[in-house]
């Protein structure tokens, strides 16, 4: 597993040595969406927090995003629900500016998702400018006809701020759900905000829109092409009510790159399963869910027509790296996490199977309060195994952590001993393997510990 985040550069060949003085191709792993997560340094410093626990797996800083022409953003403190900090981002796209989008399949989804998801079903007019506008601190969710209100103040004020169509401002509400959302403490600062975009702002952006989240996360590539480079940079925020079914949380992709809509479209919707749908904190998904996608064309590189062709493959492949960055540094601060694990499951019998077994590992709290603990409890493995409802053989089975085999051919492994287990336990990154012994598909997602610091989070989450 990587130990330190590397800036996503196709064309970056460098090689470096690892902690056993190996040398390490960086520029193979780096083109492998499925590769080993892209995993940031323990935390050296303490980033800005909501709360009085920075995550230990927290990256040492923010990254240094690259500028993505087109893009400006500033936020503000409107006091939704946090005093003495941001809690709104506002981002302006330049006209030209094509959105794609993925959203949460939940059936209570929030006002401001049903409203992205209507106004991306039409046809984009790409001659008119556009906006991004995120509150934190309440969800406007189960709100009713007020929250679809609330959501058109937000609108038409973010518009007559920007000269951009209300068609064209895409809102979003993270935090508590069921409370009226007070639109007008966000109105009221839009024009402050106005005024203070800047395109060097995404980090004060990625800091506005965290609720529970203990560290603000980015990720960025540079994808270069014989025209001209293509940026990619993102933010997100997410902690708590993890397990998409779509995306994740609230997530901005900001690219240069010269692509139509629907196109754009349909790389988002690609990447989306190996990245923020192979992540879970604690098997809940959210009403919020909002993936949005935001393509300026300023990049001097050639438009991406044919996805089949090998700039459009290769900005494919730099997106997925950096959706799957952002959604394992979700995973990284999930609430009271202090363990990152990655689950591995091959041999199954289908795709879905695959999947199933992943999940219900990943899942499981049993599972997850023994690596909080550091107890090689293998036998919860079993457990989650056969209560997935994947087709599983026992006397086929075979369980991994790290590179111990633990178990196999339906009992423990010959050689198995429980202090090398243990010892492995007290890692802060862990990798779980399961192999079925029924097929060829395999699945890879990432999940953190249970520990008490969840309940305390969530406890007094309204307090």
């Amino acid at each position: 597993m990587a130990k330190e985040r590397q800036k996503d550069k196709v064309k970056d060949g460098g090689k470096k040595k690892d902690k056993k003085g190996k040398k390490s191709d960086k520029s193979k792993a780096a083109r492998k969406v499925s590769a080993k997560p892209i995993v940031a340094k323990k935390a050296a410093t303490m980033l800005v927090s909501t709360g009085p626990q920075v995550s230990p797996l927290a990256p040492a800083s923010f990254p240094d995003l690259p500028v993505i022409a087109g893009v400006e953003f500033a936020s503000a403190a409107a006091g939704v629900k946090y005093k003495g900090r941001t809690d709104v981002m506002l981002a302006r796209l330049a006209p030209g500016t094509a959105i794609a989008g993925v959203f949460t399949r939940s059936s209570t989804r929030a006002a401001c998702v049903l409203d992205c998801q209507a106004k991306l079903a039409g046809k984009q007019d790409l001659s008119k400018g556009a906006a991004i506008v995120v509150n934190s601190g309440n969800a406007n969710a189960f709100t009713g006809a007020a929250g679809q209100a609330a959501v058109d103040k937000v609108a038409e004020a973010a518009a007559a701020a920007l000269s951009v169509p209300a068609a064209r401002v895409f809102t979003s509400s993270t935090g508590v759900i069921g409370e009226p959302l007070p639109w007008e403490r966000i109105t009221a600062t839009l024009g402050e905000a106005t005024a203070a975009l800047d395109a060097g702002a995404a980090a004060a952006a990625a800091r506005a829109i965290m609720t529970t989240d203990t560290f603000p996360k980015g990720a960025s590539a540079v994808i270069e092409t014989e025209a001209g480079p293509i940026h990619i940079a993102g933010i997100a925020k997410g902690s708590g009510m993890i397990a998409p079914d779509m995306a994740t949380m609230l997530v901005y992709l900001f690219t240069d790159a010269k692509i139509a809509p629907e196109l754009l479209q349909k790389i988002l919707s690609k990447q989306v399963d190996d990245s923020f749908n192979a992540i879970t904190v604690d098997s809940d998904t959210s009403t919020s869910d909002a993936l949005i996608l935001a393509a300026t064309g300023q990049s001097k590189a050639a438009p991406l027509t044919d996805l089949r062709a090998r700039e459009a493959r290769a900005f494919a492949d730099g997106l997925g790296r950096v959706m799957l960055d952002l959604a394992q540094q979700v995973v990284m601060d999930g609430e009271g996490a202090t363990k990152f694990v990655e689950v591995q499951v091959t041999g199954a019998a289908s795709p879905a199977d695959a999947h199933k077994v992943a999940m219900a590992i990943a899942n499981s709290p049993l599972v997850k309060t023994a690596i909080a603990g550091e107890d090689a409890n293998w036998g919860r493995v079993v457990m989650a195994v056969g209560k997935s409802g994947a087709k599983a053989d026992r006397d086929r089975l075979t369980i991994r952590f790290g590179d111990l085999v633990v178990a196999e051919n339906g009992w423990r492994a010959p050689g198995y001993d429980e202090s090398q287990a243990s010892a492995y336990m007290k890692r802060d990154r862990l990798v779980i393997g399961v192999d079925l012994g029924l097929g060829t598909a395999a699945r890879t997602v990432w999940t953190c510990d249970l520990t008490h610091r969840y309940i305390d989070i969530n406890a007094d989450y309204r307090s």
